[in-house]
């Protein structure tokens, strides 16, 4: 990394997450596994440059499992996203977590590529999950990245 400081959030960034997960993700709230998440109120850290957040990963462990619950990089290609697993990776380890996992959707081949790339494994597809986490937030899109139907959430494993 260069040039951009990566610490762990403060109470102060999360007025601009709560914001950017309304600005990128639909509404303040993210919906996984019939799971309701506010990422602004969750653990992660932050990626700064110039006084301006570009990057952001919030997490939630439960017992020996942590899980990605967003990853936000606004400049792709620079090892933001890599540099924000790493460190949820270390905070894992550190708390005895023995796997990191996340849930993506069936339309994010860019994420599919990059979290395969970091090690992560394919571990199961719910077919039809997004339908009923559209009677949670109905802000989720029909159609997603690439004009691909949003209608699956894959699970991806790290072994810790």
């Amino acid at each position: 990394m260069s040039d951009f400081t990566l610490r762990p959030i403060q109470e102060n960034d999360r007025t601009w997450i709560k914001q950017f997960a309304i600005d990128h993700w639909g509404a303040e709230i993210v919906v996984a596994h019939g799971v309701i998440y506010r990422p602004h109120a969750l653990p992660g850290f932050i990626v700064v440059e110039r006084g301006k957040a570009i990057g952001v990963i919030t997490y939630q462990i439960n017992a020996r499992s942590c899980e990605i619950v967003t990853l936000d990089s606004l400049q792709a290609g620079r090892g933001i996203g890599t540099a924000l697993i790493e460190s949820v990776r270390a905070t894992a380890s550190q708390s005895g977590c023995t796997r990191i996992w996340l849930i993506t959707t069936n339309d994010k081949l860019n994420a599919l590529r990059f979290y395969q790339k970091r090690g992560f494994e394919l571990v199961a597809v719910q077919r039809g999950a997004i339908e009923r986490s559209r009677q949670i937030k109905p802000e989720i899109p029909l159609i997603g990245e690439h004009g691909i139907p949003i209608r699956d959430e894959i699970e991806l494993e790290l072994w810790v």
